[in-house]
């Protein structure tokens, strides 16, 4: 259970670095980390939360590279 209290924690810190930081970015995210599944059982496992963490993170990080190739182009 400590592994996906970490998980969930990182996801947060992501989410929110996003949010903070490029908000523009965030817009763009297809979903509200507010907002409560539609399904009334849904399939949260260990591994889909870190598909999920790790989608996050190459979606800021492939972000943070188009907009410093963009500013120094």
């Amino acid at each position: 259970m400590k592994d996906l209290h970490n998980i969930l924690q990182e996801i947060t810190k992501v989410t929110t670095n996003i949010e903070t930081n490029y908000p523009e970015l965030y817009r763009t995210l297809d979903e509200n980390p507010m907002t409560l599944p539609v399904s009334q059982h849904p399939h949260m496992d260990k591994v889909v939360l870190q598909e999920y963490l790790a989608s996050l993170k190459e979606l800021l990080e492939h972000y943070v590279e188009e907009e410093t190739i963009k500013n120094n182009g």
